[in-house]
């Protein structure tokens, strides 16, 4: 194992990005820092915080890069925090930083800092559609081959979760959220609600509840949420209710 050194590497979970809805915690780390590593978009969500700091920005698909840099400045005793939106620990930069450490053998003090996520942000504006037990799948099959997240699919819909789908569609993805869809009407009524979210709490949100059946006929891209309930959801008011079963129980 290498040094203990003075640095610390803080992975910062912005949330959707707006001040409303990044913790005290957050905005205390990324004050504290030196340096500030991440994805341009994400970046510039934060400029209210960046002055005086050194700013490293990366492209998508980046992470073990910026991981990389994020380590070498916390190795030269600096104070790094890494910016991930929603929390870093959801298909985001803990999973990159803390490998590239373990792989290299470094000693490094870092602390995670949790964000909102886009699964709770989508659910917050939907109703209650996560009230239940849920399941998060990304249809991203860059890192995942496409036969695991088929897999997961069917098995989340058997056993009868809320499902939230990450990633569900881009330029060079388009096919997967079709697929999906025909694998969870295999097990799901077509009527089952779904809420489609995107941009969740930012500039250019739009909420959409639509059903199962219908829900591929709306837009959708890489910065949708969407939210499938489950046996039991249903509408009401405008809004998603998946029953935890409080009123039979009591």
């Amino acid at each position: 194992m290498g040094r203990l050194t003075a640095g610390k590497i803080y992975l910062v979970g912005i949330g959707p990005g707006s001040s409303e809805h990044i913790t005290p915690r957050a905005v205390h780390a990324i004050k504290s820092a030196d340096v500030v590593v991440g994805y341009k978009t994400y970046l510039s969500l934060i400029e209210e915080y960046l002055t005086g700091k050194e700013v490293i920005s990366k492209q998508m698909r980046q992470e073990m890069e910026r991981a990389r840099v994020a380590v070498d400045a916390a190795l030269d005793g600096k104070r790094v925090a890494v910016i991930s939106s929603g929390d870093p620990g959801v298909y985001a930069m803990t999973s990159a930083v803390f490998e590239y450490v373990s792989r290299n053998g470094y000693s490094l003090e870092i602390e995670v800092v949790p964000g909102v996520t886009a699964a709770t942000a989508s659910a917050a504006l939907l109703g209650s559609p996560l009230g239940h037990d849920f399941a998060v799948i990304s249809l991203s099959d860059l890192l995942t081959p496409w036969d695991v997240i088929e897999k997961r699919l069917v098995g989340a819909a058997v056993a009868d979760f809320c499902i939230v789908l990450y990633n569900p569609k881009s330029s060079g993805r388009k096919w997967q959220i079709e697929k999906a869809a025909k694998i969870l009407l295999e097990h799901r009524s077509p009527a089952t609600p779904v809420g489609i979210v995107r941009n969740a709490m930012r500039e250019g949100e739009s909420v959409v509840i639509t059903t199962l059946k219908e829900m591929t006929t709306h837009d959708i891209d890489m910065l949708t949420t969407i939210i499938i309930g489950n046996a039991r959801s249903l509408v009401y008011g405008g809004k998603i209710i998946t029953p935890r079963g409080y009123g039979s129980k009591f």
